[in-house]
């Protein structure tokens, strides 16, 4: 029997179902990561989640899901703050359903529920290392503006 792909909405109450995917999504980019790896692979869940639920409180958080019957196979968290910013803050779709329009459906779900709150300005981080992610997100307008460049553990005396 062939995909049986279903969506759904949830919000931060159910935030901990994408815990399994989001671990994966955490090692694609430790994997990648050019010079952050450790800070990569301590960032635990419960931090991650800790901020997702202080945006839920001062904004929106809305979580989108993919499922082929009862097995997730892809996530999305968007985010609206306190200033009107728009943010996708996390995306993962399994590598199997890559390429199936999964992440076409998330992006637009995610793009007009920030449109329809009025937001003023929309962005997505990529991490150093996951630049392949452009294409993708050049489809829906957004495009590289500013590199932030964050010190490595190492100092210099």
């Amino acid at each position: 029997m062939g995909r049986q792909i279903r969506y759904t909405e949830t919000n931060i109450k159910n935030i901990d179902l994408i815990v399994p995917l989001w671990s994966k999504l955490r090692i694609h980019h430790q994997e990648r990561s050019l010079h952050f790896k450790d800070d990569i692979s301590r960032m635990t869940w419960e931090t991650r989640k800790t901020g997702l639920v202080e945006k839920a409180k001062t904004g929106a958080l809305l979580v989108n899901l993919a499922r082929d019957k009862d097995t997730l196979i892809g996530y999305c968290i968007s985010s609206i703050d306190s200033e009107k910013q728009g943010e996708v803050e996390s995306i993962y779709i399994e590598k199997e359903y890559r390429k199936c329009g999964i992440g076409d459906h998330f992006m637009k779900n995610a793009l007009k529920w920030m449109d329809d709150r009025g937001v003023q300005r929309k962005i997505i981080g990529v991490a150093v290392g996951n630049e392949e992610a452009f294409s993708f997100y050049e489809k829906y307008g957004f495009y590289p503006r500013v590199t932030i460049l964050r010190q490595t553990e190492l100092k210099i005396n």
